[in-house]
């Protein structure tokens, strides 16, 4: 026995309920297929439970992919404004944290009930412990076999996500579903994730939870925000974000003191020849991260018997300090995946692919990959409704 539907949607995270939600209003008869036990698992989870859904400054400027210019149309069709009223239509309390970063004030479970109401509304049939076994396609309807049933519909959706926190049930079935129907996939790498250190650099570990502001460079992008030490080498935002950037063999620069400018050092060298260098970093930094920072720069003596070559080098190296990381905590700690199904197979306006007429990729299974602080669920909310109006 066979079931027919208008549209078939492989996922119920936020992109595949938003999709849902949308076609279902729309007059469609859908149907989500979630292998998971629950729909939303990763929005639970998301922003320590309050969900991040989304950053209410997001913006193609702010997400990576091969053609920088693809998501403009999606994110420009369906702001987080938009997301905005919807929440507030359910009387959901939020608020601002930093950087435009929109929080539940409760609980990311109110996300998921919204988003479950709203497929309610369009009358979508969410079935979950569903694991699909196959996809066929005739030419004109895609056929799903899932958990010994069958159903049948002309369109179809990729809402599976990428492979990141294997742990939440995430896999790369997007890319072989991508595959099976050859279209091409941008070799996808783990990315807001935490970073490793080795060789010398190793001594970092030994502050594992210090933190500091500062400001965070991978490739050309730079982030101004808290870096931790870690048992492992690298984390926090402002190195979960450099991370999305940053390749193999490349190192990341962080700017200790992103306040100090000019000849810092110098000026205090005239103004306090007595002080040290460890103690003006103890004012400004943790004690811990401080002493070894000075210990790595070797100027032990006080300012005012340092010379202005040494003490000039030091500040540069502050400002510039390198590590190089030598890999990353890998899919199991990344929050998002970059890469995935490339955009050059897709209609940047409905999500459809090129080749495959009622086939679409939404969400995080394609190439596009947001910052840190709200930006890939806006993506989510945003390509979903795209693929929802052209279903």
């Amino acid at each position: 026995m066979s079931e027919t539907y208008d549209a078939i949607i492989l996922g119920a995270g936020a992109a595949g309920l938003m999709c849902a939600a949308r076609a279902g209003q729309r007059g469609r008869r859908v149907l989500v297929l979630e292998k998971a036990e629950k729909p939303g698992k990763k929005i639970l989870i998301s922003g320590g439970g309050r969900c991040n859904f989304t950053n209410i400054g997001a913006g193609p400027a702010n997400y990576l992919s091969s053609n920088p210019h693809f998501a403009k149309s999606a994110l420009a069709r369906y702001t987080p404004r938009d997301f905005l009223e919807l929440v507030e239509s359910y009387g959901i309390a939020w608020h601002e944290k930093t950087l435009g970063q929109l929080f539940c004030d409760g609980s990311s479970k109110q996300i998921v009930e919204m988003l479950l109401e709203e497929c309610a509304k369009g009358g979508v049939d969410i079935r979950c412990n569903a694991e699909v076994t196959a996809v066929e396609h005739d030419g004109e309807r895609f056929a799903v076999m899932a958990s010994g049933q069958v159903a049948i519909a002309p369109s179809l959706v990729i809402a599976t996500g990428g492979p990141s926190i294997p742990k939440m049930g995430a896999t790369g079935f997007a890319y072989d579903l991508a595959r099976q129907f050859g279209l091409k996939v941008v070799e996808p790498r783990p990315a807001l994730v935490p970073l490793t250190l080795g060789g010398e650099e190793v001594l970092f570990r030994e502050i594992s939870g210090v933190s500091a502001p500062v400001v965070a460079t991978a490739g050309k992008a730079s982030f101004p925000e808290a870096a931790l030490f870690t048992h492992r080498g690298l984390s926090g935002p402002a190195i979960l974000q450099a991370s999305s950037y940053w390749k193999p063999g490349e190192p990341v620069v962080i700017d200790f003191l992103p306040d100090r400018q000019g000849d810092w050092l110098l000026d205090a060298k005239r103004d306090a020849p007595r002080a040290t260098l460890r103690s003006l970093l103890r004012d400004a930094l943790p004690d811990r991260l401080a002493d070894i920072l000075a210990e790595k720069l070797g100027i032990e003596t006080e300012l005012g018997n340092a010379s202005d070559k040494a003490l000039r080098a030091a500040q540069e190296r502050l400002k510039r300090w390198t590590f190089h990381p030598n890999g990353t905590e890998g899919f199991a700690k990344a929050e998002v995946t970059v890469g995935g199904i490339s955009t050059a197979e897709l209609s940047s306006k409905t999500m459809e692919t090129k080749r495959i007429p009622g086939l679409f990729a939404i969400g995080e299974a394609v190439d596009v990959t947001g910052w840190l602080g709200g930006y890939n669920f806006q993506w989510a909310w945003a390509s979903g409704v795209a693929a929802a109006e052209a279903l």
